[in-house]
């Protein structure tokens, strides 16, 4: 079992960065790919990005890359994702998601794990 809980949301500027954290329980993190999803109020949840389970691949949607980075740190059990030049329509509920063994997807139902979700809201 593995419990995640999302830190690091809130209300900036557009332009603006955020660090989101996700901190996952048990001694298990390095086994679990890690990814971020996000769910505009009225939308569909959807894939931001993901991370495999040593760090050393990665992949984001279209809409976030170039803008935002994720990251891992394993001997922490984190998962950060960094975002950049913050635009009024990254405003959502940011959740991460974490999938034994194997490696990230962009579709949710893979996942074994979810956090509750973390608000970031971008003014214009």
């Amino acid at each position: 079992q593995v419990q995640l809980v999302e830190s690091g949301g809130g209300l900036v500027q557009a332009g603006g960065s955020l660090r989101l954290s996700c901190a996952a329980s048990g001694r298990t993190f390095s086994s679990y790919a890690m990814a971020w999803f996000r769910q505009a109020p009225g939308k569909e949840r959807e894939f931001v990005a993901g991370i495999s389970r040593s760090g050393g691949n990665t992949g984001y949607a279209d809409s976030v890359k170039g803008r935002f980075t994720i990251s891992r740190d394993n001997a922490k059990n984190k998962v950060y994702l960094q975002m950049n030049s913050l635009k009024p329509e990254d405003t959502a509920v940011y959740y991460c998601a974490a999938v034994f063994r194997g490696t990230w997807y962009e579709v949710g139902r893979f996942y074994d794990y979810w956090g509750q979700g973390t608000q970031v809201t971008v003014s214009s």
